[in-house]
């Protein structure tokens, strides 16, 4: 059976991801207070391995158990999407041999792990940019949506040549054209105008933004989505961490009160902020 045609029935095949080797158990979190989607920054591979005496690049293949093990999380607590900062567009700054390790890493994880996703459920897909890409990258990325497709457990959206700001221009570009071409009135142009010329304009807004390594920025990634994200940033590198880290974070956003800028007086009448 060809891929397209797995997803025209609802499979019946998926697997329950291995649990965690310490048979830790996700915690009880009301259904409705989970996020729908976490965007995830992976930072610290590099400071992990030199901490270690071991060159940057075993930091990122370390970091490889941690991606598996926080989206089988993800599955356990009911997260729906998954968005991983894998590869930026300011990456091409660094040396040219980080940046080939880590463009043959993403083409092989993809096609180490995309069996293991399908098994479980997991819809992979790609955001970022085509050019600069090697082809190899980009042909085990479209495999991996394509065996992937029909799946509706979970979707993870690896980042790769991606950056916010691109991602936006490129969007206000697209949008110049149509209006330029006479099929769309610049005069009708909203926020979900905007949002149908994104990479993957079907994606949900970001819930749970986390990023690892004690860093305290966002650093250009999905910043369209991630408008009205609740932050939580922690102190672990990326290679350290694992699905509880996750469930922690997700239990810190079920405490907190999102109010998209509305707010509640005493006599509890909502009222607008300004």
């Amino acid at each position: 059976m060809s891929p397209g045609a797995r997803g025209s029935a609802r499979r019946t095949d998926v697997v329950a991801p291995p649990p965690h080797p310490s048979g830790a158990r996700p915690p009880r979190v009301p259904a409705e207070l989970v996020p729908r989607h976490v965007a995830i920054v992976m930072d610290g591979n590099g400071r992990w391995a030199n901490e270690r005496g071991l060159p940057r690049t075993a930091g990122h293949e370390a970091g490889e158990a941690a991606l598996l093990d926080v989206v089988a999380g993800a599955i356990e607590i009911g997260v729906t999407h998954v968005s991983a900062y894998a590869f930026s567009t300011e990456n091409w700054k660094r040396s040219p041999e980080e940046v080939r390790f880590l463009m043959g890493f993403n083409r092989d994880v993809l096609r180490r792990q995309r069996d293991t996703m399908h098994a479980w459920g997991v819809r992979v897909r790609w955001a970022g940019r085509h050019p600069r890409l090697w082809r190899s990258v980009v042909e085990e990325l479209q495999a991996a949506e394509e065996l992937t497709r029909g799946n509706d457990r979970c979707t993870l959206t690896m980042c790769v040549n991606y950056g916010g700001r691109a991602e936006v221009a490129d969007a206000a570009r697209a949008i110049a054209r149509e209006a330029a071409a006479g099929r769309l009135n610049p005069d009708r142009v909203d926020e979900r105008t905007v949002a149908r010329f994104l990479d993957e304009p079907d994606l949900p807004d970001v819930d749970l933004f986390l990023r690892t390594s004690g860093e305290q920025r966002t650093s250009n990634f999905m910043i369209w989505q991630a408008a009205y994200a609740e932050l939580v940033f922690l102190p672990e590198y990326w290679p350290d961490v694992d699905r509880r880290h996750l469930w922690r974070a997700v239990e810190d956003y079920a405490r907190r009160d999102r109010r998209y800028g509305g707010a509640v007086d005493r006599a509890g009448t909502p009222v607008q902020e300004g």
